[in-house]
């Protein structure tokens, strides 16, 4: 995994990872939208509502440590400490 000029280059396996996650999420919204079509329960709604979120804080916290590991620790061996500043703004995000 590198990271130059704030573009991230993936493996394909990793590409893969992330995008059968998305695809999962996805696959949740759609659900989430049948239910209020078929007029489910709000309980039932907020339920699968909530599994959403923490699918989507999961494959941020994925991605957000493959950032860390990656894209800050080059950015410090190269003597850039901005990263510094730019991973606290994305801490406070989550």
């Amino acid at each position: 995994m590198e990271c130059s000029c704030k573009k991230k280059i993936r493996s394909e396996e990793e590409k893969k990872v992330l995008i059968n996650r998305i695809n999962r999420i996805s696959g949740q919204i759609n659900g989430i939208k049948n239910m209020i079509e078929d007029d489910r329960y709000c309980q039932d709604v907020l339920i699968q509502l909530s599994a959403v979120e923490k699918s989507i804080k999961s494959l941020a916290g994925i991605i957000l440590d493959h950032h860390i590991h990656s894209c800050l620790i080059d950015s410090i061996k190269n003597g850039d400490y901005s990263v510094v500043d730019e991973i606290s703004d994305l801490f406070k995000r989550f």
